[in-house]
């Protein structure tokens, strides 16, 4: 083990990616392995800066990771990526074609992209995404970027894996704000407008305009920071410097008045519980075979409904 820790520690990129492998594995004594290393991990924890992107499938998100992740690796920085693909309700399986779509990036030297299917988990973020961060933030990547499935109710969930969670819009399709709901802009930290050249460029700024006039009947998420709009063209990468500025200004904004520590604590605390959930469902199909079959049989043959057998469930769950 120890071993396996200094080679994460020197950056070492097949020990990274098995340890996040352990992470994914559903089998126990991986799950056990992954424990005790991450428990070796957790001093070197926490020192990158976590950025969520979501944004609607087209607007653009791989060409914005690559363009930005490629200007921060010219800085000098370290920058991980965690590509969140959607899987397959059927066979469980996914494309996972970010890596395709960064080509650039995944040949940087001081990039790391995991594409990782989401297996159904709500929000479009697989279950061990924060485990992940925790790996590469031990590793020595300094910015990590967390990329979600899409735009939709449930995406919201990044907000509580991230520092600071980025909205990107693309103008030229009709009503720019119809299709986002109001939770995902009062979440947002920063809205990004891609797209904003050519022939997309007065649109562009007409949807930031719509924006900033909606952002203004929305509660401020944090009272010391303002929301801004920016545009920019990924594919041009213009713009780009200008959203590291405000990252950078996010940061230091809630360094200084206390939130950014507050935020992260209350993400630890909320993923006990929500760790929580996930072992309670398994424990409870893996070792109660018998009851759970016949509860599912009970709620399809209208006899109870799905709330009193999952009431029944827990009862059981806590009398064993």
């Amino acid at each position: 083990m120890s071993d396996f820790v200094d080679k994460i520690r020197e950056g070492n990129r097949r020990a990274i990616a098995k340890a996040i492998t352990l992470m994914e594995s559903s089998r126990d004594d991986h799950q056990n392995e992954a424990r005790e290393l991450l428990t070796e991990l957790l001093p070197f924890t926490g020192n990158a800066i976590r950025i969520g992107l979501t944004g609607v499938p087209g607007v653009g998100k791989s060409t914005f990771i690559e363009g930005f992740g490629k200007m921060l690796t010219g800085r000098g920085l370290k920058v991980a990526v965690l590509a969140v693909d959607p899987s397959s309700q059927i066979s469980g399986g996914s494309i996972l074609g970010d890596k395709t779509r960064m080509e650039e990036l995944a040949r940087d030297d001081m990039a790391f992209i995991r594409p990782t299917p989401s297996k159904g988990t709500l929000g479009g973020t697989a279950r061990y995404t924060r485990e992940a961060m925790m790996i590469l933030e031990a590793a020595g990547f300094e910015v990590i970027i967390v990329e979600t499935v899409g735009v939709g109710q449930s995406e919201v969930a990044v907000a509580d894996l991230v520092d600071m969670f980025l909205l990107l819009l693309s103008p030229g399709g009709g009503d720019e704000l119809q299709g986002i709901k109001r939770g995902i802009m009062e979440l947002a930290d920063l809205i990004i407008v891609n797209k904003a050249d050519g022939d997309f460029k007065d649109a562009a700024r007409l949807a930031a305009s719509d924006c900033r006039n909606a952002l203004h009947f929305m509660k401020a998420r944090c009272p010391d920071w303002t929301v801004d709009v920016l545009e920019i063209s990924a594919l041009k990468k213009i713009g780009l410097e200008q959203v590291w500025d405000k990252v950078n200004e996010f940061k230091n904004t809630m360094i200084k008045n206390g939130e950014f520590n507050n935020r992260r604590e209350k993400q630890d605390i909320a993923a006990i519980w929500n760790e929580l959930k996930e072992l309670l469902a398994s424990r409870l199909k893996r070792e109660n075979v018998d009851i759970t079959d016949e509860l599912e049989l009970a709620v399809i043959d209208k006899k109870i409904t799905p709330a009193q057998a999952a009431r029944e469930l827990l009862d059981k769950m806590l009398t064993s």
